[in-house]
């Protein structure tokens, strides 16, 4: 009997001791609700400036390309690349000989036109006179109606041949006149006060004119002291510029020195497009590359600027003064209605209720029913120990605010980093620790 008392108080003492051991094991091994390191800053205010950055090259405002207008070997060449021109001064000079030749072939053909109008002058003036000698012989009807009729058609011939000899007079004085012009043409002179920025052809060398073909392309006349940049803007942000707004550039050939600059002209149509245009509408490369618009910047501070220098611009688009506003990096995108979904356990089968949305966690009612299932603008708010998914409408932004137009307060505290526990990490309800970032992760308590 003492015996079986003791066996049982053994069995007793020895299962209590199993529940006990299994209990602490369980407590050691229990795998507990992760703490993420987070930064957090209070929503305060601020002044912004949303800026659309793009690059280009500098041009000058006003430039010249000079080609002839007619063909011909260079028979001097008064100029150099770099040498600063007045307007009017001598560039170059084409042989004239041909040009010399066709007016005087237009002369000689003028004075012909001219002998042959008095010529017509002394036809009509006797076909004037017979017919009026005549006319009074048929009125005492001394002269047939047949020959009557004869001399006054031949003063009608004799009219019509003086009105075509002027014409012939005015073809030949056109004649001498475009031969003139032409041979004039062979002497070129600066068009404007500028600098030769560009010269491609040498004495002795033939060009082609333009009269009826593109020509050759001798040399560029640039104005050097009104100078602008150039940049290509991509189609999201052509619809923020206008004329007027204020832009810094930085030009790599001047270091540590930015340049203030005001907008000047906004493309109307793509440079894809209007590459597509002088091919004829043939081209398919065009519509694979990203459509870009041109813009033109005046430059208002004055410096040693050369074209082609490479540029890069900052323009102010808009403007806010004293706005709530949190770091870039607290705004991230979150799918509110997945959530739901998977406390509603229907996130195998994709399906929602009717009555289920983004405020049964929010307290706030979706935009719009359309967009629904689309992610949305999001920070964390800080309620403790934990955090709060709070769906925020944003305004613009500059290199470290967005404006929050919507769903803050001033003096929230949000969390700011680091990258990877407000992109992947954090979600509504999870518990944080605040401390320094973790090199952009989860602190190692997440494992």
């Amino acid at each position: 009997m003492a015996r079986s008392k003791k066996s049982r108080k053994l069995f007793t003492f020895s299962l209590i001791s199993f529940v006990l051991l299994a209990l602490t094991l369980t407590a050691i091994f229990r795998k507990h609700d992760p703490l993420i390191t987070v930064q957090t800053e209070k929503v305060s205010r601020h002044n912004l400036t949303e800026l659309v950055v793009a690059n280009g090259k500098i041009y000058p405002v006003v430039q010249v390309h000079i080609s002839p207008e007619v063909s011909g070997e260079i028979i001097v060449l008064a100029v150099k690349e770099g040498q600063h021109v007045q307007k009017g001064d001598l560039l170059l000079k084409i042989l004239p000989d041909v040009y010399i030749a066709a007016v005087n072939q237009a002369k000689a053909n003028y004075e012909s036109s001219l002998a042959g109008k008095a010529q017509a002058t002394a036809n009509l003036e006797k076909a004037q006179a017979d017919f009026t000698r005549n006319q009074e012989l048929f009125h005492h009807q001394l002269l047939s109606e047949s020959d009557y009729i004869g001399f006054k058609v031949a003063l009608d011939v004799a009219h019509a041949q003086l009105e075509s000899a002027a014409d012939q007079v005015n073809v030949a004085k056109a004649s001498v006149d475009s031969a003139q012009d032409a041979l004039n043409k062979t002497t070129i002179t600066a068009p404007l006060d500028g600098t030769i920025t560009t010269l491609n052809s040498q004495l002795g060398e033939r060009v082609l004119g333009t009269v009826q073909n593109a020509g050759t392309e001798i040399m560029t006349i640039s104005d050097l002291s009104q100078m602008e940049a150039r940049v290509d803007i991509g189609e999201i942000d052509i619809v923020l510029l206008q004329i007027g707004q204020k832009a810094r550039l930085e030009v790599d050939s001047f270091k540590d020195k930015k340049f203030d600059g005001v907008v000047s002209a906004v493309a109307n149509s793509s440079k894809d497009l209007n590459a597509l245009t002088a091919l004829g509408g043939n081209s398919t490369s065009s519509s694979q590359a990203a459509t870009q618009f041109q813009v033109r910047i005046r430059i208002t501070d004055l410096a040693a600027f050369r074209p082609g220098m490479s540029v890069s611009a900052e323009i102010e688009t808009r403007a806010r003064t004293n706005v709530l506003a949190v770091p870039i990096a607290s705004v991230t995108t979150r799918d509110l209605n997945a959530k739901v979904k998977k406390e509603n356990g229907l996130a195998k089968t994709n399906a929602v209720p009717a009555n289920t949305n983004a405020e049964t966690i929010t307290g706030k009612p979706e935009k719009k029913a359309d967009d629904k299932n689309k992610p949305v603008d999001v920070v964390f708010v800080v309620d403790g120990d934990h955090v709060k998914t709070v769906p925020v409408k944003i305004g613009i932004s500059d290199d470290n605010f967005w404006e929050i137009t919507d769903g803050l307060k001033e003096g929230d505290e949000v969390v700011t980093g680091g990258y990877h526990a407000i992109s992947h990490d954090l979600d509504d309800g999870k518990k944080i620790l605040k401390g320094l970032p973790d090199n952009g992760s989860s602190s190692p308590n997440a494992k």
